[in-house]
């Protein structure tokens, strides 16, 4: 591998956009940085995920403002990984809410993951100095938690382990608007170092059925039709069907990891390559797939040293 560690070549800054979804629901979209949104309820608002430091945070808060001077009361993160939510100091005051398995998630491996992707993605961590710690949910659920924001009935669902174990959907059905984080991704390169592989065709068939009019992805366009939607799902169901049956050819083969990461990128670059973030995912990829595949049920916690052991295995 002859591309520079994880992200760290990439200094190319993209400015987010508010995008209205539906009624009083909004995307801060980025082309393929990690997305968040917000829901305008009548008297406040409710946040989805919060970016990677406070000044994003802030910058995203300035964008909000334009839209509504309503306080941020609720913060909302789809999952736990450090580039979504260290940001989350920003909204003071607010209560956080996630579901059980990522408050687990935090407790286990919330540092490790958080010094991991600082160094895997650095543009992303601008003025890291800033932020006071972990970000620890004040509220966490099971399966589901209504809420009730009065113009809007909001969803927070935990349908399944996907690309962690604790992803949960955020829908808004009197919008028909769903945010799926990281479950979903839209064209672009799909992380799987914390991921459920199997486990995660299932959720993403649990997602569809909800039909949603707008679906926002972890990274990518918002899919506005039913069609793009089931299009992006299958395509991401696609690769991750087609890592699997490679990794356990490899296996079958009797390769080790180098030579089932060799065979995958093969097989799999041609098809998927032209993606953001490909080159960065792929040895986590492979690495997690030939962990499931013999039978590691939990993704290993990744650490910096680790990152950087597995890329040069891999090099």
């Amino acid at each position: 591998m002859s591309t520079p560690f994880a992200s760290t070549a990439d200094t190319a800054e993209q400015r987010p956009q508010v995008v209205e979804l539906g009624s009083d629901v909004y995307g801060y979209i980025s082309n393929s940085d990690p997305n968040c949104g917000f829901v305008v309820g009548r008297d406040c608002v409710l946040a989805v995920d919060t970016t990677a430091t406070p000044t994003l945070a802030r910058r995203w808060l300035a964008e909000l403002r334009k839209i509504t001077d309503k306080p941020v009361r609720y913060v909302f993160l789809t999952h736990y990984h450090a580039v979504r939510v260290m940001g989350a100091s920003a909204f003071e005051g607010a209560t956080i809410i996630t579901s059980q398995g990522t408050r687990d998630l935090i407790a286990e491996r919330g540092l490790a993951d958080y010094e991991s992707e600082r160094a895997r993605m650095p543009r992303l961590f601008p003025d890291v100095s800033d932020i006071p710690g972990l970000t620890r949910p004040h509220i966490g659920f099971k399966e589901e938690l209504v809420m009730d924001l009065g113009n809007h009935e909001v969803r927070l669902m935990h349908l399944g382990k996907g690309h962690s174990a604790g992803d949960a959907v955020c829908w808004v059905p009197g919008a028909g608007v769903m945010f799926g984080g990281d479950l979903i991704e839209n064209r672009c390169g799909i992380y799987c170092g914390d991921a459920y592989l199997t486990e995660w065709l299932q959720t993403l068939e649990r997602l569809r059925a909800f039909r949603p009019k707008v679906l926002v992805p972890g990274r990518g366009s918002p899919m506005r039709t039913l069609k793009e939607i089931s299009d992006a799902i299958d395509t991401h169901k696609d690769f991750l069907v087609t890592l699997l049956t490679i990794v356990r050819q490899g296996l079958a083969q009797g390769l080790d990891l180098k030579g089932c990461y060799l065979l995958a990128d093969q097989q799999l670059t041609p098809r998927f390559g032209h993606w953001p973030v490909y080159r960065h995912v792929m040895p986590f990829d492979v690495a997690r797939a030939w962990d499931e595949l013999r039978g590691i049920e939990h993704p290993q916690i990744w650490t910096n040293e680790k990152d950087r052991e597995l890329w040069n295995a891999l090099a």
